[in-house]
């Protein structure tokens, strides 16, 4: 039989002089009806990301008011979720210089821009071989893919261009099509046979590979002009991570500069290639990598108004 340990010689110390991680000075703050968007930041307890999301809207403004570079990486389920409008209105303002997308992005934002609505219900349609083959979305994006290719452009300049042209309602809520008329540059990053257009007869991988890797190189021009600037990932797991070290990995290697500049990573929960590849090794060298955990329709509003705040208040 085993005896219970004796407990009575335990070394004790006083609370009062004991280093603690948390005190009252970091609670949060009760928040009044009506607060501001700045009371509402200043509310947050001094702990964890009550204190990391200030510091980085303070960093993402410095980017701004700095002229530095401030590029965005994103997943399609930011424009399901209908965050485009917001999107739009940094890239109006002059806050976003480039976005880099995966494949699908460009079919939920041309449908939009064509149609006005997007994502359809996969479960329905998959059992009889439907899924992914609406015509006008592989005929529009293929047709645009396969003349940028013949024009020597990328695939987000092409899918831009051909949606600018092609005058549809929804433009003004387009990603692509608002990018081509402000001349912010827009890149696609595409994993073959991810992507609905990829079934189409009208799909070309010749097209695809050269459009999107002239898309990869661009993506890398701005990457090396990323010292003191930010670089937001949104809702990408895999793909844009993996992208943005291979950029940066190749503009180091190049010669260039790139080793003090903020990272962020805005996704439902935390995952391996996003906190690897986005917040901790590319900062490794200097500036700062943070990671939201939280809903896109949630936190990127946040965000948003977050860091206009900042920025009409330093102004």
């Amino acid at each position: 039989m085993v005896e219970p340990l004796d407990f009575s010689g335990l070394r004790t110390y006083s609370l009062h002089g004991r280093p603690s991680k948390v005190t009252v000075a970091n609670f949060a703050r009760p928040i009044p009806a009506g607060s501001t968007v700045r009371t509402l930041l200043d509310s947050l307890p001094d702990q964890l990301l009550g204190r990391d999301f200030p510091e980085l809207v303070r960093r993402l403004a410095a980017v701004h008011r700095g002229g530095h570079q401030l590029l965005l990486g994103m997943g399609a389920h930011v424009i399901k979720v209908g965050l485009n409008p917001l999107l739009i209105d940094l890239m109006e303002r002059k806050i976003i210089s480039g976005i880099a997308m995966n494949g699908a992005c460009i079919i939920h934002d041309a449908e939009i821009a064509m149609a006005g609505f997007t994502s359809e219900e996969v479960g329905n349609v998959l059992g009889d071989g439907a899924f992914g083959a609406a015509r006008e979305t592989g005929e529009v994006l293929n047709r645009a893919i396969n003349q940028g290719a013949s024009d020597g452009i990328g695939m987000g300049a092409a899918v831009g261009a051909a949606l600018v042209a092609g005058n549809f309602p929804h433009n003004d809520k387009s990603l692509l099509a608002t990018a081509s008329r402000l001349g912010i540059p827009v890149t696609v990053h595409v994993a073959m046979g991810t992507d609905i257009i990829h079934i189409h007869p009208s799909a070309s991988g010749e097209a695809i590979g050269a459009t999107s890797h002239r898309d990869f190189r661009t993506f890398c021009a701005q990457v090396a002009n990323l010292q003191g600037g930010a670089y937001l990932n949104i809702g990408s797991a895999v793909l844009l991570p993996e992208v943005f070290l291979k950029a940066l990995t190749v503009v180091r290697n190049l010669g260039h500069q790139v080793d003090d500049f903020t990272t962020a990573n805005f996704d439902f929960m935390k995952q391996y290639r996003s906190l690897t590849n986005v917040v901790n090794r590319p900062t490794a060298k200097g500036g700062r990598g943070y990671h939201v955990t939280g809903h896109h329709e949630l936190m990127i509003p946040l965000l948003v108004a977050c860091l206009l705040d900042e920025l009409e208040n330093i102004i």
